[in-house]
């Protein structure tokens, strides 16, 4: 029998904020443990938290870049269960009112579009970290993390692959950083993911049951955790097997997962409205006025540099991706007078190289778009080569130098003028009799070596188009 899988992601966000959700402690990655934490955040009796403003903002930036419906008037509801991590034993999230819901995201993969459903986008409080360790016995809490603030996008399952739900997830990364609310670091914590896995027999319209993955640290593990539990679900409904609704853990290293727990409801956690804290009120002109903040975001953005600007997909892929790429190319296109693949070419390549080689952002380094489109534009017109200008490029990025003056002090002009050319190539010619004859008598390769020679003999200055021109016009005549 041939099987579908089915898969649904819950992604939860990190938001980028001054402070925790509820209380005014810092909200940052790597302090020392248990210094930012304060009577609110660690639940101490009689304590009141306070909503911080900014957190609901960037969950309707975030519902209104995902094309989803705000709800303007919602609640904060406690979700309760046990675990050392969570000091007072309940979690303020939201349950049967979020603050977004019913969206959707396109992504694209193989050049294919494909519609992914957003269920909701609703705000709660992140818990502390358990540490383990070899140093010491049993486990220790470090609650600097209890009250970072998260955002959790549910999506519908409507993912179909492995590939699918990793392109879903690069998918909802670039939108967050574009809309600059969380930084996305994996490595962190700072963006994580629940993985929902069921198969079903191919022409099925019922869904199988589901099994939850916890500990998905990586996109990539987060491929390895599908296709794995999808094989295992399989493996395990042809040998006559039932499938049970429960939670297991991801080991990345092993590659396998382990049963943790039966998988929880709704009614497990006995959620009731949050009883410290007010309802949620957000003026229907300060939801439109969020929206107006949304910029061009990456789909959009790709669809316009493989429509209007002829790049190729995955070029423009790679350059939107990544917000210091795109930003200087949008900028190098808006200044004009090159070709948009060439400055493609050149950020992808050069550009790219330099920032991956010092772990430099642009924005820190003596390029501008300006002096790229410059450099650009002399090698179109054909005013110094394409090796020339990575001279320059590399002068730029060291010593800020100015593109006139390196050009004059190393020679770098480009020789263009046909009696100059004509000179160079009828020296080469009259010392390389042999490869003229050759090339005459059937053997087109010595043209590459004729035209070589001729740019041995300008010192790499000619033009070598033009070389190639009056070369063959010479052997052709």
């Amino acid at each position: 029998m041939e099987y579908e899988t089915i898969v649904g992601l819950e992604v939860h966000a990190e938001l980028n904020t001054k402070t925790k959700i509820y209380c005014s402690c810092r909200n940052a990655f790597g302090l020392e443990v248990n210094t930012q934490i304060c009577p609110i955040c660690t639940g101490m009796p009689g304590t009141l938290p306070t909503l911080n403003e900014k957190v609901v903002e960037y969950a309707v930036k975030m519902g209104h870049a995902t094309n989803c419906s705000i709800n303007n008037v919602c609640k904060q509801d406690r979700k309760n269960y046990f675990y050392p991590d969570l000091p007072k034993a309940y979690q303020i999230s939201q349950a049967d009112i979020p603050l977004c819901e019913h969206g959707y995201v396109d992504i694209m993969l193989d050049g294919e579009e494909k519609r992914i459903g957003i269920t909701r986008i609703h705000i709660e409080e992140d818990a502390g970290k358990m540490l383990h360790n070899d140093a010491f016995q049993g486990s220790l809490v470090d609650f600097n993390r209890c009250g970072v603030p998260l955002i959790e996008i549910v999506s519908e399952p409507d993912m179909r692959s492995s590939a699918e739900a990793k392109a879903y997830l690069e998918t909802l990364k670039s939108i967050l950083q574009y809309i600059d609310i969380s930084d996305c670091k994996m490595e962190q914590g700072s963006i994580r993911c629940d993985v929902n896995v069921s198969v079903r027999p191919k022409g099925s319209t019922e869904f199988g049951k589901r099994v939850e993955m916890k500990n998905v640290n990586s996109f990539s593990g987060a491929m390895r955790a599908i296709d794995y539990e999808s094989n295992r679900q399989i493996e395990a409904l042809e040998r006559g097997e039932e499938i049970f609704q429960e939670t297991r853990r991801w080991d990345d290293m092993k590659g396998m997962n382990f049963v943790l727990r039966s998988k929880e409801d709704a009614q497990d956690y006995r959620y009731f409205p949050e009883p410290d804290l007010t309802t949620i009120y957000i003026p229907l002109e300060k939801v439109e006025e969020l929206k107006k903040t949304i910029p061009e975001l990456p789909n959009a953005k790709i669809k316009r540099y493989v429509k209007e600007l002829g790049l190729s997909q995955t070029d423009a892929e790679l350059i939107a991706e990544n917000l210091p790429r795109c930003g200087l190319f949008d900028e190098c296109v808006s200044i004009g007078g090159v070709s948009p693949k060439n400055i493609s070419n050149w950020i992808l390549a050069d550009v790219s190289k330099y920032m991956n080689e010092t772990g430099k952002d642009i924005s820190e380094s003596n390029l501008t778009a300006e002096k790229l489109v410059k450099i650009i534009n002399l090698i179109e017109d054909g005013k110094i080569s394409n090796n020339s200008g990575k001279i320059i490029f590399d002068e730029i990025m060291k010593n800020n130098a100015d593109i006139d003056t390196v050009i004059s002090e190393k020679g770098l002009a480009q020789i263009s003028d046909d009696s100059a050319l004509e000179k160079i190539v009828n020296e080469v010619l009259a010392a390389n009799e042999k490869s003229v004859n050759d090339y005459r008598g059937g053997k087109t390769n010595a043209l590459g070596f004729l035209v070589g020679q001729c740019m041995k003999a300008s010192k790499g200055q000619a033009n070598p188009a033009k070389c190639k021109e009056l070369v063959l016009k010479y052997l052709n005549g």
